[in-house]
Order: structure tokens, then C-alpha cells, then sequence
């Protein structure tokens, strides 16, 4: 029997997930998130052989949670269920110690399949995002690759705010940071993207189907 977890905000999708695992005797949706606090409190209440963990949501989320949970229950499975395609975050979550990246679309024909191998101990991974994370061992970071794949972790969460309209003080409440260290970030991002305005950082985004759910 695997018992797991869900975390998202959706309660539609939550509700989808448990009547598509409902099939499988061998899976049980045990507990549900809803945000990222939730998450961390839920995660540490009780064992759990899988956790399904949303990339964005209220609250902690996204690779800073992932840390944290790993940081607090390190043998605990967390397989990615996200909206974003996984040149997106797939290498950045399974280096954060995820176990498996699925992207949305795909959770119909892949969910049963991914959820019992990482509950198994292995790692649930596609062809794509498996040549990613040989071409970072072989070669480090290439000149040609994107820049935005250049950012820290912390640089990409900003990023992602910046171009979902948010402004550094925003960010800097939403993030507990100070104003000045959310513009010292701010003016990383633009030297490693190669942009001068909030205006050219959007339309990169646009461009490479980077901008954060709700924002276009």
C-alpha cells in the first residue's frame, strides 16, 4: 500500500487526482494540502511513502519548499505535479531533491506509473529532462544555453514575480526580504539576462513560455 499525500491548491484537481488513484488498490490518497504551510505541516505529522507537491501555490512553494521539506524529512519521496513545461523547473526541482517532475497534461497517463516508482526509491524522469541533467554533468553551462537558466534558485523565484507584475516591494514582503537585497537581485537577473527594463524581461518571458500561472 502507498500512502500519499497531495498538495495543491486546486481543490478540483485534488479531487480529480483521488477519483484517478481511486482505481488503484495499491494507492491511497491519505491526506491534502492545500498550501505550502499545510504542506509542512502535513508532510511532518505522520509517514507518508509519496508526496504530490504543486510547484505554485499560497504561501512557501516551488523549489524553496522542496528544500524545506527534503531539509525536514529527507527520505520522504515528492514527485512534481506542475502546470509548467519541465525545461520550466524539472532539473532545477530534481536537483532541489524531488523524485519525479510530471507536467499536468500529462498526469493522466503517466500518474500511476511515476508515483510507484518514486515511491520505490528510483527516480521518474522523461527522455527530455534526463538530457538535460547528462548535458549539466558533461558540460556545465554551455555559452548557448538560455540565460534564464543561468539564475540561482533565488533569482528565478524573483524573476517569476517580476514578470507576473509584481513590484520589489511586493516581492520583498512576499519573500521576507528586505527591499534592497530584492533589487540587488533585480539587478543580477538583468545583467544575466542581458535585459535594461522590466518590459524586455516580460517579453523574454512571453517569448519562452515563462511567465507564472495568471499572468497572460
Amino acid at each position: 500500500m502507498i500512502k500519499i499525500l497531495i498538495a495543491d491548491d486546486h481543490a478540483i484537481l485534488r479531487a480529480g487526482l483521488k477519483h484517478l488513484l481511486s482505481e488503484h488498490p495499491d494507492l491511497v490518497v491519505a491526506g491534502e494540502a492545500s498550501n505550502g504551510h499545510e504542506a509542512l505541516v502535513k508532510a511532518q505529522a505522520e509517514h507518508w511513502d509519496v508526496m504530490i507537491l504543486d510547484m505554485t501555490m499560497p504561501g512557501k512553494s516551488g523549489i524553496e519548499l522542496i528544500k524545506q521539506l527534503k531539509q525536514l524529512i529527507p527520505k520522504l519521496p515528492i514527485l512534481i505535479l506542475s502546470m509548467h513545461k519541465e525545461d520550466v523547473y524539472a532539473v532545477r526541482a530534481l536537483k532541489a531533491g524531488a523524485s519525479g517532475y510530471l507536467c499536468k497534461d500529462n498526469a493522466e497517463d503517466q500518474l500511476v506509473a511515476a508515483l510507484r516508482k518514486v515511491a520505490g526509491g528510483g527516480l521518474y524522469i522523461t527522455a527530455t529532462v534526463a538530457e538535460k541533467l547528462a548535458a549539466d554533468m558533461l558540460h556545465g553551462t554551455p555559452e548557448n544555453v538560455l540565460p534564464h537558466t543561468r539564475l540561482s534558485d533565488r533569482e528565478y523565484q524573483i524573476f517569476q514575480l517580476i514578470t507576473g507584475g509584481a513590484s520589489v516591494s511586493d516581492i520583498a514582503q512576499t519573500l521576507n526580504l528586505s527591499v534592497k537585497t530584492v533589487s540587488t537581485h533585480k539587478t543580477h537577473i538583468m545583467e544575466k539576462m542581458g535585459c535594461s527594463s522590466v518590459a524586455d524581461l516580460v517579453r523574454y518571458a512571453i517569448q519562452h513560455e515563462l511567465l507564472p500561472a495568471g499572468s497572460a
